[in-house]
């Protein structure tokens, strides 16, 4: 199957890769929720090639996870997180999580601490009916809503 096929997939684990499934578009996105906002500053953070940057950059944009706006002092352009690029970030916590326990064997290189008690912030997959933590022994997929309009 093509790349760009992922996108007709009727699967929002599938679907969502067509937008962010290459390490440049989660660095970028790692990069934009640590502050950086401009187009140079992301190259030089990342080593990346200007043509790479600004395609990982326009598709970001294309898709409502960045807004491009003049900068607040001087007269460059940023990019900013918008509200859908803001709920990316459980995505890339989780990552952060698996890449502790399994790729960190020295500890982790950086704890995320919640600013007013100082504790860890981790990812934890539960029930919205009882609260119950899940791993995927417990979770059983069944055809939703989305899936039946395709089939139809």
């Amino acid at each position: 199957m093509r790349y760009e096929e992922l996108a007709e997939e009727p699967c929002s684990i599938t679907r969502p890769l067509v937008i962010f499934g290459d390490r440049w578009t989660l660095l970028i996105l790692k990069y934009s929720f640590s502050g950086i906002r401009r187009f140079n500053a992301f190259q030089s953070a990342l080593g990346i090639s200007r043509g790479r940057l600004q395609d990982r950059l326009d598709r970001l944009l294309e898709h409502g996870i960045l807004v491009k706006q003049k900068a607040a002092v001087g007269v460059y352009e940023e990019y900013r997180l918008t509200p859908k690029g803001h709920d990316i970030y459980p995505i890339l916590m989780a990552i952060r999580d698996w890449g502790d326990a399994y790729m960190a064997p020295e500890g982790p290189p950086v704890h995320y601490r919640h600013r007013d008690c100082t504790g860890e912030a981790h990812i934890r997959l539960e029930c919205d009916c009882c609260g119950s933590e899940l791993t995927a022994r417990e979770v059983t997929p069944e055809p939703g809503p989305g899936l039946s309009a395709q089939a139809g």
